[in-house]
């Protein structure tokens, strides 16, 4: 090195995709602790600005009163893999995003395109500002959100695993 310049290394994004019950969440946390980088579980994104809509009473059946509502709650994805955090409007909703109440609905909210345009760019800036590097997991993570990943993954398990997943959880 001259002039003593400390070398430091190019961030590394790593997008892992796949469907539901394959390990995603496991295998990337672990992925992104092992290698000294953040996490980003996009899955609680979808299911914060979910919650938000319920909470704020926004018709879940209409995708305009979504639409409407998609910019205004402020969504804050934590990024430590070994403690990662969300929070809406300030409040800490890792346990309520996980409810049967909330479970029934992200997929309506999730399918409307300006929601997803709002959480695909959080999950760009977030994968953008990751200083060493992060691995981002979820639904076409490779292919849509970051498709100049430097390493995409799409994981995939036997019926028989995830059913053993899905019974263990």
């Amino acid at each position: 090195m001259e002039n003593g310049a400390a070398r430091t290394a190019p961030a590394v994004i790593v997008a892992i995709d796949g469907p539901s019950g394959t390990g995603k969440s496991s295998t990337s946390k672990a992925v992104a602790a092992q290698l000294g980088l953040s996490y980003l579980d996009t899955g609680a994104q979808y299911r914060a600005i979910t919650w938000w809509m319920v909470s704020n009473g926004i018709d879940i059946t209409d995708p305009t009163a979504i639409a409407d509502a998609a910019g205004k709650a402020e969504i804050v994805s934590g990024t430590d893999p070994a403690n990662p955090t969300i929070s809406v409007d300030g409040v800490d909703v890792a346990g309520p995003i996980r409810t049967q109440e909330v479970t029934s609905k992200v997929s309506a909210v999730s399918a409307v395109p300006e929601v997803r345009a709002r959480i695909t760019e959080l999950q760009r800036s977030l994968a953008a500002e990751a200083e060493h590097g992060i691995v981002v997991e979820g639904r076409d993570i490779g292919t849509t959100v970051l498709p100049d990943a430097d390493l995409k993954i799409f994981l995939t398990a036997s019926p028989e695993a995830r059913a053993a997943a899905a019974a263990a959880s």
